[in-house]
């Protein structure tokens, strides 16, 4: 037999039991189209992470106390500025090294109050990390080297505390201390789940006048080029160690970073995508009851084709592609179910999605792969029916 009249034996069978092959398709449907979906969202979480992580900056080196082995307990920083000159002597360019001392404060501008992050960091924050203003100026040098009490709002402290008032030159409290505002930050929203619009960065040297500390929370640094990271890391740990003998430090990059969160995300999606994949399965059993049920209905016409000369290869070719084209079809509408189902959730969720065309092509390829797997059965028992029997049956 042709495969082209086998081809359209299948359809006008398909045709001839509309309602059973609907119902038979739509496992595959429901699978194809709950893999589509799930790989979505988790390439898009991982896309959306990659792009958070990547904004704060190029090159980065974060240096924190304690190792970020998994089980390590947290260690409390002994980091202070003398720990920053000697790092800054390390990197040779004192733009190059961020600091911060972080703590939540309720800040507080006549009546209005707000919750924020208060940060206290260096004139060199802009220069490490990727921040932009919105209005006014940054900190200075001499800001960080005097204790100044100024500070840097974040958009949504700024609109909590003054609204579409100018906050510039404004006085707020942190901490039951005046601060003068002298800057505002453009709006950022979330990024790696906090909230960048409710920091409040004051110089380093005021937040730890206003907490009573000596102590930095850690070190970022940006390296001149990814060849020199790795080098810069160890040098800058090896001095830290060398400084406080019984404190371990650890040095980890933006890459390093995106590794682990990557590796995380990616195990994720792959559980979601096999949960979903056990409909695909619960939808190929389907295939094949429905595919033996038709074996059977049609037991005459088997028997009528082998007497007029069939072979036992062409009958089985004839019901394994009649159970492709059920689960083909299948997997193209639950592709489009999947899409739909995934920028849906992009555009009325704050989850992201993103399709790739090889979640399609695994989508595509294990619903036609199921076809294939569930109709052997079924084709082979059409295929070794004996024609006498066939043409007695009733």
């Amino acid at each position: 037999m042709r495969i082209a009249e086998a081809w359209r034996v299948a359809v006008g069978a398909l045709r001839a039991n509309r309602l059973r092959s609907i119902l038979t398709m739509l496992g595959v449907i429901i699978g194809v189209g709950a893999v589509v979906a799930l790989v979505g969202i988790g390439t898009g979480t991982k896309q959306l992470i990659e792009q958070q992580v990547e904004g704060l900056g190029s090159n980065l080196l974060i240096v924190v106390p304690g190792r970020l082995d998994p089980g390590a307990a947290p260690s409390a920083s002994t980091l202070d500025m003398d720990d920053v000159d000697a790092v800054t002597r390390v990197v040779g360019d004192r733009s190059r090294v961020a600091v911060t001392i972080s703590s939540g404060e309720t800040v507080r501008a006549g009546s209005r109050e707000a919750y924020a992050s208060m940060q206290g960091v260096l004139e060199t924050t802009p220069d490490v990390f990727v921040r932009r203003l919105d209005r006014g100026a940054y900190l200075t040098r001499t800001d960080v080297t005097t204790g100044r009490r100024v500070a840097v709002l974040g958009a949504g402290v700024a609109q909590q505390l003054f609204g579409d008032r100018d906050p510039i030159g404004r006085q707020i409290t942190i901490g039951g201390v005046r601060f003068r505002v002298i800057g505002t930050f453009e709006k950022l929203g979330q990024s790696l789940g906090v909230d960048r619009d409710s920091e409040v960065h004051v110089p380093v040297t005021a937040a730890q006048r206003l907490l009573g500390t000596t102590r930095i929370d850690g070190l970022a640094i940006r390296a001149p080029d990814r060849d020199t990271i790795d080098t810069l890391g160890r040098n800058v740990v090896a001095t830290l160690v060398k400084r406080h003998p019984d404190t371990d430090f650890s040095a980890v990059t933006q890459e390093q970073i995106l590794g682990v969160l990557g590796d995380i995300l990616g195990v994720l999606t792959g559980v979601l995508a096999a949960i979903a994949g056990i409909s695909l399965l619960v939808g190929g059993v389907g295939v094949s009851n429905i595919m033996l049920v038709s074996v059977r209905e049609r037991t005459k016409e088997i028997g009528l084709r082998k007497a007029v000369g069939a072979r036992p290869r062409d009958i089985g070719v004839q019901f394994l592609l009649e159970a492709v084209l059920l689960t083909t079809i299948g997997g193209i509408l639950g592709m489009s179910l999947g899409i739909a189902a995934a920028l849906a959730v992009d555009r009325l969720s704050p989850v992201p999605a993103a399709i790739t065309w090889w979640s399609l092509a695994l989508a595509f390829g294990v619903s036609a792969a199921v076809g294939i797997v569930f109709g052997v059965i079924p084709a082979q028992r059409a295929g070794r029916l004996d024609p006498v029997v066939a043409l007695r049956t009733e």
